[in-house]
């Protein structure tokens, strides 16, 4: 080996260590931030050359996030300590869609509720940034799916959402398709000085069965073309929810060969994102649109990282931001 080539093979090595420092301070960013933004990535979405992602200020954006908080029933909202965790968390956002409601006395979401609006008063906020809830009835409304009852919540800013319609579970009737209906409520952003933007947004929340989530995630397309007929076709669509959509439980051939994995339609949490609590790295939870929302779809989407382990969830929050300016 000449002088040269020891020379390249010196500033190689040397490259090596330097980048390999870099990644590792970039992991360990990672998981230090509670708020990691990323950009739109999914394999599945089709941009076109116009379309760029747009970095605003947090006034500037609506924040809505999609939770499922595991078994979230008299155990969980009698621990304090679990309570005002999800509170922290809630203050993030401004509209969190729940999934994994469980309490047969219905009582739970409201005492929820009124924990969210007690941390207001206590931190001296101004009313105007208390929440308000569009609550499901108890989803699982067929026979052979009543000992899976759960309940949807849409907890949300009224300073930021109002609220169009008191929600409705999909008619699943017919083809039994679901383990737990998806739940949908219209809503109507406002902009920064409260005032109506135009822009009405149908929110589809859903947690499928896990041994089923192909097939579940698969009658999407229905329950969309059925919002549209009780809806309007003009409106904009968010899926949101717990999709059980990767790992054991949906591999990547599956998943675009969904209906939804069309050009039709945007993925904000891509398939390599960890959406978990614990050991497991799985990209459970996802945020699927109809549409780039009247052009306020900024393409800032993220997983929170800040939750402190399996007593609050075995999920973390995921995330998207909507123009309101």
């Amino acid at each position: 080996m000449n002088g040269s080539e020891k020379w390249l093979q010196a500033i190689s090595l040397i490259a090596i260590v330097v980048l390999s420092i870099i990644a590792i301070d970039l992991l360990n960013d990672k998981y230090e931030d509670s708020e990691i933004v990323y950009v739109v990535i999914d394999n599945r979405i089709t941009i076109d050359e116009n379309y760029t992602v747009e970095e605003l200020d947090r006034s500037e954006v609506a924040r809505v996030a999609s939770f499922n908080i595991k078994v979230f029933g008299d155990t969980k909202m009698s621990n304090q300590t679990v309570v005002s965790e999800l509170v922290d968390i809630f203050q993030r956002y401004d509209m969190v869609a729940v999934q994994e409601i469980k309490d047969i006395d219905e009582e739970v979401p409201y005492l929820f509720l009124d924990e969210l609006n007690n941390f207001n008063n206590l931190s001296n906020s101004s009313n105007a940034n208390e929440w308000e809830m569009v609550l499901s009835i108890r989803s699982g409304t067929q026979e052979d799916d009543k000992n899976s009852q759960e309940q949807y919540a849409f907890y949300y800013r009224p300073t930021v959402f109002v609220a169009l319609d008191n929600g409705t579970l999909y008619d699943d009737s017919s083809n039994d398709s679901f383990q737990r209906e998806p739940f949908m409520a219209k809503f109507i952003l406002l902009d920064t000085n409260g005032n109506s933007t135009g822009t009405d947004i149908v929110f589809v929340n859903i947690h499928t069965k896990p041994t089923l989530a192909v097939e579940e995630m698969g009658a999407l397309g229905e329950v969309l073309s059925w919002s549209q007929e009780n809806y309007s076709q003009d409106d904009d669509y968010v899926i949101l929810g717990d999709f059980n959509g990767d790992c054991s439980y949906a591999s990547y051939n599956e998943l675009v060969e969904l209906p939804i994995s069309s050009e039709n339609y945007t993925w904000l949490i891509p398939d390599d994102a960890d959406t978990t609590v614990g050991d497991s790295r799985c990209a459970y939870d996802r945020i699927v649109t109809t549409s780039h929302l009247d052009g306020r779809l900024t393409g800032i989407w993220g997983v929170d990282e800040a939750i402190s382990g399996v007593a609050v969830s075995d999920h973390k929050p995921v995330w998207f931001d909507i123009k309101r300016i």
